[in-house]
Parts: structure tokens; sequence; C-alpha cells
């Protein structure tokens, strides 16, 4: 089977034939079985929620489900990612409660036809044949052996930085977008069919993700300048077209998507740019995932723990530096270009201040001003991502070069073998967070209290309220299961001066007695208590504890014997 330079055209470019798709299919159902047996099956039906709010995975399953329900019992908006009903004056959209907004439209639609409550399960499972289906296509760029391809796709799925986001920010597992790029990026082609393709790969991935949404869009910008460069008189035009459609339609989706919908906040509540960054010891650290090669200790950041690649996939990518060194090739213009965006997005991920074994050994001095925006893009751990994805697909390269596809193919299924063995620990890990639960779980809040308040009022705040406020979780299920409004809200971004305008607001009508109308409070800290003692009134506001929790409730008394008049 003869090799063929990347981006060059060539002989397996000609229509697909039934053996490709049909390779591609055994690699989708490959991605398929990993999934299944890392998450299991219970998690699949659109009806089971029970494993989003059990509280194992953490309380991020919980802010997607919980800003799905209300933007889908909600009516349609301008723009239609606008979710007014979930947060009162913290309100903003669907973007910002990471509900992977094209998703969430299209259920919302369907609604009239079909309600599904959580969508979830089904994305998990279509990330993991999507993502090993992109990769047999793009290794489709280096060789047609199928052993090669399907090991390599294997290696691509089997992959801590995918199955570690599955695992819990779901609209991040969504690397295939990552891979698509990569794809266009080495396959040859030009004009307004890569242009409409690099258009339709930004609007989607801007209905996805943000960080997604970054790194797509500078492979992009990767692949644009390197035509532009490689061959600046043709297609000027076109050129002009697409660098005008493609950050277009990035500015539409995340519109569309409701992101614009945030007046500020966009740096972040925990920690900013430089405090979630990528150590340079990360790749080669096993941590919690693999079982063969010894701890070596780095960050312990929330983002740490999952850029190892894997003792297979690492093996491939040194077997491939050390082919490229034995047979080496002088990139195309084209791919330099690539090769220096994708160093900007591995500098961007070390960052500012790097780390060495979770030491802090260079800091570089930025302006305020730049790190402050950088701070929206805070985790800057994740653009590591498409650098490994790169490195493994042109390490892959290399080996077909230097060994031929055959013997390519055996390594590569060798190597599998060891991605398995090695990943055992991670996955049992991964496992125990997908314990299978009942289709749906009772409210934790289980007091009398709760199911009589939501007949009787409207709304509940959570004081003080803010991101992952105390009790916020419960209080927010509770008040989404039962109809009724509450600031208790968890988003990926909040509006700090919103925060502070709402609990400044609240404290004052609490310690003057001036309660809003069919709302009542619970009460987080010791200085709301004492504001709600001084306001109230005993005759005929409540104030008791219920499931460990200080609630307010004005008027209770009142309503009570109203009622009792009544009958």
């Amino acid at each position: 089977m003869r090799m063929v330079p990347i981006g060059v055209p060539a002989p397996h470019d000609r229509p697909r034939s039934a053996a490709d798709r049909f390779g591609g299919l055994a690699a989708a159902l490959f991605g398929l079985c990993v999934v299944h047996a890392m998450f299991g099956a219970s998690i699949l039906p659109p009806d089971h929620a029970g494993w989003m709010l059990s509280g194992r995975i953490g309380p991020d399953p919980v802010q997607y489900w919980l800003g799905w329900t209300a933007f889908a019992r909600d009516g349609w908006h301008w723009p239609p990612g606008a979710n007014p009903g979930w947060g009162m004056e913290l309100a903003s959209s669907i973007f910002f409660s990471d509900s992977i907004p094209l998703l969430a439209f299209l259920f919302k639609a369907l609604r009239p036809i079909v309600e599904v409550p959580q969508y979830w399960g089904l994305w998990i499972y279509a990330c993991g044949a999507l993502q090993a289906a992109m990769a047999w296509g793009l290794l489709g760029r280096a060789t047609r052996d199928p052993l090669a391809r399907l090991a390599g796709a294997g290696l691509f799925v089997l992959q801590p930085l995918l199955l570690g986001r599955l695992g819990g920010h779901f609209a991040l597992g969504g690397q295939f977008l990552i891979l698509a790029g990569l794809w266009l990026c080495v396959v040859p082609g030009a004009g307004p069919r890569r242009g409409l393709a690099w258009t339709a790969l930004v609007l989607v991935t801007s209905l996805v993700q943000a960080y997604l949404l970054v790194m797509v869009g500078a492979l992009w910008a990767a692949d644009w300048l390197g035509r532009v460069v490689g061959s600046p008189r043709s297609g000027a035009a076109g050129s002009g077209v697409e660098a005008v459609a493609v950050p277009a339609a990035a500015l539409t989706g995340l519109w569309a998507g409701g992101f614009f919908l945030l007046d500020g906040g966009f740096g972040g509540t925990w920690g900013g740019f430089g405090q979630m960054q990528l150590d340079l010891l990360a790749p080669f650290d096993p941590g919690y995932w693999g079982g063969i090669l010894p701890d070596l200790g780095t960050a312990e950041h929330m983002e740490a723990g999952n850029s190892y690649p894997g003792l297979g996939a690492l093996l491939v990518i040194g077997g491939g530096l050390v082919a490229w060194l034995v047979h080496p090739r002088a990139p195309r213009r084209r791919d330099v270009v690539l090769l220096l965006m994708l160093v900007a997005l591995l500098g961007f991920a070390v960052s500012h201040s790097v780390l060495l074994g979770g030491h802090e050994v260079a800091a570089l001095s930025l302006p305020a001003s730049v790190i402050e925006r950088a701070d929206a893009l805070r985790a800057s751990e994740r653009f590591f991502w498409p650098v490994l994805y790169a490195a493994l697909f042109g390490a892959c390269v290399a080996l077909v070069r230097g060994l031929g596809s055959r013997r390519t193919g055996y390594v590569l299924a060798a190597a599998l073998l060891i991605q398995v063995a090695d990943l055992r620990p991670g996955a049992a890990r991964l496992q125990d967070f997908f314990v299978p639960q009942p289709p749906s779980l009772p409210l934790r809040l289980a007091d009398p209290f709760w199911a009589e308040a939501a007949s009787r009022y409207d709304a509940v705040r959570v004081v003080p309220t803010g991101m992952q406020a105390r009790h916020w979780e419960e209080v927010a299920v509770y008040a989404v299961s039962l109809g009724l409004r509450t600031d208790a809200v968890y988003l990926a971004r909040l509006d700090p001066h919103a925060v502070a305008g709402v609990n400044a607001t609240v404290a004052q009508r609490l310690e003057q007695g001036d309660h809003e109308p069919r709302t009542f409070y619970v009460l987080g800290d010791r200085a709301a208590l004492m504001r709600a003692v001084a306001g109230m009134s005993p005759s005929s506001d409540l104030l008791g504890r219920f499931d460990g929790i200080w609630v307010l409730a004005p008027g209770w008394r009142d309503q009570v014997a109203a009622n009792s008049a009544a009958r």
C-alpha cells in the first residue's frame, strides 16, 4: 500500500469506497463500545435523569439539567437562547448553563411532539462514536490500512482528555469538532466548498461550547492563513469572503445561544488565567488515570489530571518522533503555519506562570489588561487538546512513512492494548461515578414544609445568593421540580455586579420587613438569619429550620388563618 504526503492530492482522494464507509462505521461502533464500557447504558434513556441529579458526578450535571428544564418549559425569546425563567435577576441564557444550545434548540423545537427530560446520555454516546469516526477519517490522510486506522481511532477515543470531560463537563466532550478542524487543515483543497465547510463547522461549534470554539477557530485561522501564504494570488476574493463568513458564523452562533446577554463576569468566579494552566509534566503524569507509569506529582488545580494521553499514545508519539528523525521531511509552507498555531496554543495552555512538577519555574510579566481578557479562558490547560491530537496524528503519519502501513497497523494495535491496560484505574474511577441510578430521585428537601410552601409561594430566594451559594443545589432542584422561580443558580458565568445588587436589595428588604409578594427565603448564613429576625413579624411570619435549613416564610400564619376561615 503506497504512502502519500499529507495535504497533497492522492489516489485515496477519490470518492469513498464501501470498505471505507464500513470502516468508519466500525470505528464509530468502537467508540460506542468504549462509552458503554465507561458509562453504562443507564444514562441513555431520555426520561432517566436520576444519574444527573444524584450528586455522584458533582454539581455540573445538575446545572445542565436545571438550565435545560427551565428553558424547555418557557416560550421562545429573542435571541433564541435567552433563558429569563432561570435565575430571576441573575438569569442569562442556555449558553451559560452549559446545556449545549445546539441540542437545546433541537429538543425544545421537538417538545410539542416528544418531551426529552435529558439528552446528555445521547450526547455522550454520540461524542464517543463521532470521535472515533473523525479519527478514522483523519488517519485516512496517511493510510488506507484498516487495522492502522481502526487501532489509531481507538487511541483517539480511549483518551483521558475525552473521557474525563464526558465524565462531568459534557459539552467539552465534543472534541470530535477539534478532529474535524484538524482534518480540514490537512485535507487538500480550496475554494468555496472549503470555506463553506469551515463556516458550518465554526457555526456548529459556537452552539456547543466556547472553549471548543476558540480551538476550532484557531485551526481555521491557521488553515486560512496557510492557504493565503501558500497561494497568495489564487482565490483572493474567495479568501476574503471566507475571512468574513467564518467569524460571522461564530458571532451568529454565540448570539443565538445568548452569549451576549451577560453584561459582565466573563472572567469567571474561581481563579483566573495562569491559575489553571498546563504543568510541563502533566502529559507524562498518569495521576489517577494510569496504572503503569509512576505518579510524578504535578499541579493540583481544578483542571489538573486529564492531560495524560495514556501510555499507549505516549509510545506512539515517541515512536513517531524517532521515525521522523530517521527520515526527516521538511513541512510545507502551509503546514508551518499550522505548526506555529499549535505552538501558540501550547504556550497559552502553559500560560505566563510556568509550572514544572507543581512548582512555578518561570513567570512572565503581562499587562493587567491582557490578563483580564485572558481570564475569560481561565482554564488554559484545555488548549493542550489540539496539540495532543495533532501530535498523535503526526506520529501515526511518521510511522506509516517509516514502517509502512501494515507494520504501523500492528504497532498501533499493540499500543491500543497497552492503552487499555494502562487506563484501568481511571476507567474504574469513572465507572464508580456512573453507578446506575433510578430514573428519578426524590427531592432532597423532604420535610412536608417544602411541598406546602410550593403551594403558597411563587418564588424562593437563597440569601445571600451567588455562584454555588449555600443550599443552592437542593433549593434549585426543588424550585424547578415544583415550578417556583428562584435565584439559587449555578452558571458558567455570573455577572458579579448583578449578584451584588440582588444581595444588597434582598438584605435590605429582610432587615426592614419589606418582603416580596409570594416569596420565601432560604437563609444561608448568620447575617441573613439576623436580618430575617430583625424584620419579621412573629405573629404572621414563620421562621423555622427544615431539613437543617433556616427558612423565613413571610405571612405564613396569616395564610393558615385565612385558609381555616375559608373552610
